[in-house]
């Protein structure tokens, strides 16, 4: 890097700290630290969404996945857009009536009595620090592998057990929990805003001279055809033509794991009905309607925009780079090595941006499970809004450290991944019924999220219970933890009437699952369980015909480019048709 660089990414981190500082005016109690006084727009709250799954490590994890199994590996993720299209047009709604400031403190609305309180509990330590700090640990992995590719350290010893990589972590790590630690959500969304802009255009840089050097499209995909590996230009892990149907096997991809990653993975994680940061993100809109928008805006940027900027980069790596090794460096080589100064700098700059987004967000997250729903609720209940101010700061000191040291055992950004959904796996079909079913209790809640994760840990880490293959390991997981919560609700006491009276009042939950109750409260649902159905599915057309055909056309698929145009379209017709995009505020 030249000086030039170095001096632009200086003024970036100059200008967020400034900003952060100048934004932490903005807290004056728990709500406006944790959830931005719910006043966020959904187009801010999208965008910080998009800018929250835009890390340092996630355009490396793709050109990753790009160089190991090519094109059809990126099912692992895009399949998680069936989730999202869920939470953008069934769960936003309902999240932000039920009011609650986070998606731990939900489960006291939802259920009642001690085992809501031990679920409230457990819920918030698993995932503000063994999960969450998995996260921010594969954060720092990311930045220590690019740091390294771009010459800026090299991991030689500096003093005592000290090496540069360390001290590289530790220096950005401070910084980066000054304008977290004063700012909260407000600064961590503004500032996201800003670094999405710039990830963004970081991506647009690398791609096009990633295409230049390549010799434009056409040529890059002859170059690639001759590689002789059909995987890494195919949408799908199978080849259908005049000689028939083929499964890639070189794809990596079994038949198991792909209909596990279609069919099981996405309502089966934890994430199911939302996602944690995602739905802190919707708590802290004005209004429905805006939770609404930023899920739309969300799905928008996340996978029609930037995926295929990534993807064209990791392709062009394999034609550019061919003695590359590890290919989750492809981007950043291709970096260093096509950009000019100021460019590089530039990039520089979006992937730094890209990496204090993800993090800062898991940073106010997972301080939010620590403060309001351990520390207020279980230590001291009567804590005013100075003192939770103070308690999420110390949080998220403690939550950085510990994801600074994750980052320091690992050395694959595809394997933390691959872990991270394997521990979550087990619960997400019970935090989807919960929302539509009055039988579902606690205990069932806490038995899945329990049993998920040691599940999914002893089958991804043990020697002796290993499942190599990623598909059967979700199968397994999902099939044992089912039994678990299924024996445990069958032989459990249902919620009082008066927990489920107020759950209803507060939510208008949709579904049979809640008519009883809702008819002797008098109280309708906002939308019929039929109608975010309809949404659902078409949501789902929209999205998938729309990715795949952009995907397409970019490859000279023609044929399929088409097919999933139209598909789109069609979809996107019938959504306006029948009106069913609209939603309806609920006047309270």
């Amino acid at each position: 890097m030249a000086f030039i660089d170095w001096f632009i990414l200086f003024l970036y981190l100059l200008f967020s700290l400034v900003l952060g500082i100048y934004i932490s005016l903005k807290n004056h109690n728990e709500s406006d630290y944790f959830v931005a006084g719910r006043s966020l727009s959904g187009l801010l709250a999208g965008m910080s969404m998009a800018a929250t799954t835009f890390s340092i490590d996630t355009p490396l994890y793709v050109a990753g996945i790009i160089g190991t199994r090519g094109l059809a590996g990126n099912w692992e993720w895009w399949s998680f857009g069936l989730a999202h299209v869920a939470m953008t047009v069934v769960f936003a709604p309902l999240w932000r009536r039920s009011g609650v400031l986070t998606d731990a403190a939900f489960t006291e609305l939802r259920y009642g009595g001690k085992p809501a309180a031990y679920l409230r509990g457990i819920k918030a330590f698993l995932l503000s620090v063994p999960i969450n700090c998995i996260g921010i640990g594969y954060a720092f992995l990311a930045m220590r592998k690019v740091a390294e590719s771009l010459g800026v350290v090299d991991g030689h010893i500096v003093f005592g057990p000290f090496t540069d990589t360390i001290l590289l972590m530790v220096l950005v790590a401070l910084f980066l929990l000054i304008y977290t630690v004063l700012g909260g959500l407000w600064a961590v969304v503004v500032n996201d805003f800003v670094q999405l802009v710039l990830a963004l255009l970081g991506a647009f840089a690398v791609c096009f001279v990633a295409l230049d050097a390549s010799g434009g499209m056409t040529d890059l995909l002859t170059n690639l055809e001759a590689l002789d590996r059909p995987e890494l230009l195919s949408l799908f892990p199978w080849t259908l033509n005049k000689d028939g149907f083929n499964w890639l096997d070189s794809s990596g991809i079994s038949i198991t794991t792909f209909f596990a990653f279609i069919s099981l993975q996405w309502w089966s994680f934890r994430r199911s009905d939302g996602g944690g940061e995602f739905i802190q993100r919707l708590l802290a809109t004005k209004d429905e309607k805006q939770a609404t928008l930023a899920g739309i805006v969300f799905l928008i940027v996340n996978y029609l925009i930037r995926s295929w900027l990534w993807i064209l980069v990791g392709l062009a790596g394999l034609v550019l780079l061919p003695q590359q090794t590890d290919w989750e460096l492809s981007y950043p080589n291709l970096a260093v090595t096509y950009l000019p100064p100021v460019g590089l700098g530039l990039v520089v700059v979006s992937l730094v941006a890209a990496f204090m987004s993800t993090v800062s967000t898991s940073i106010n997250w997972g301080a939010s499970y620590l403060a309001h729903d351990l520390y207020k609720r279980f230590v001291r209940p009567s804590a005013g809004p100075r003192e939770m101010i103070l308690m999420g700061q110390v949080a998220s000191i403690l939550l950085l450290l510990i994801g600074v040291v994750t980052a320091l055992f690992s050395n694959s950004i595809g394997s933390m991944f691959r872990l991270v959904i394997a521990i979550g796996t087990g619960p997400g079909a019970v935090l989807v019924l919960r929302w539509f079913w009055w039988r579902v209790n606690a205990l069932a809640e806490l038995s899945a999220m329990l049993s998920g994760f040691f599940i999914g840990l002893i089958t991804s880490v043990s020697p002796y219970f290993t499942i190599e293959d990623f598909g059967k390991r979700l199968l397994f997981t999902t099939s044992f933890t089912a039994v678990i919560w299924l024996l445990t609700l069958f032989f459990t006491e249902p919620e009082s009437e008066e927990t489920l009276n107020k759950f209803v009042m507060q939510v208008k939950p949709p579904g049979p699952g809640w008519e009883k109750i809702r008819k002797s409260l008098n109280i309708n649902p906002v939308d019929s369980f039929s109608v975010l159905g309809s949404r659902f599915v078409l949501g789902s057309g929209i999205l998938y015909g729309g990715l795949v055909s952009i995907g397409a056309f970019l490859l000279h698929q023609e044929r399929s480019a088409w097919i999933a145009l139209s598909i789109a379209v069609s979809c996107v017709f019938l959504m306006k048709k029948t009106k069913l995009i609209t939603q309806k505020v609920d006047p309270r």
